[in-house]
């Protein structure tokens, strides 16, 4: 029996495609949280000024892990709509995911705070592409 990719993948007992779906937006929390965890250790103070008239704050690790998670469901959700409507999923997917990527950047550039702050900023948005993007391209569990 052959499928296109329009047709849903079963889901009652744990597809192989949902699995690797979860385990992947499981894994950009965890490595959102490590580098979190790594700018701690190295003493990088996570704290940026939004320039909106709203007071500098740090960012902690439950927005980092709320953040990541709900835009790591959200391209999930995204590619499940694509498949259902096209053949073409996962590449239109794959360009909006790297559009995604760009424009994530606007804000690091913009918003004021130190160098370390905007590296570490930067290495958890590559992470979460880096592991997100190839994770739910996945054919097959």
């Amino acid at each position: 029996m052959t499928t296109d990719a329009r047709t849903p993948q079963p889901i009652a007992g744990g597809s192989p495609v949902l699995r690797v779906r979860a385990l992947a937006t499981a894994g950009t929390v965890v490595a959102t949280g490590l580098i979190w965890l790594v700018a701690q250790v190295l003493d990088v103070g996570l704290v940026v000024d939004p320039r909106n008239g709203q007071p500098a704050g740090p960012i902690g690790l439950p927005i980092v892990v709320m953040f990541t998670l709900v835009l790591s469901l959200l391209g999930w959700g995204a590619l499940a709509v694509l498949e259902r409507l096209t053949r073409r999923a996962r590449t239109i997917w794959t360009v909006l995911a790297l559009v995604v990527l760009a424009v994530s950047f606007v804000p690091v550039t913009f918003v004021g705070a130190t160098a370390g702050t905007r590296i570490v900023l930067s290495l958890m948005h590559v992470a979460v592409a880096a592991v997100l993007i190839p994770s739910l391209r996945r054919k097959r569990g």
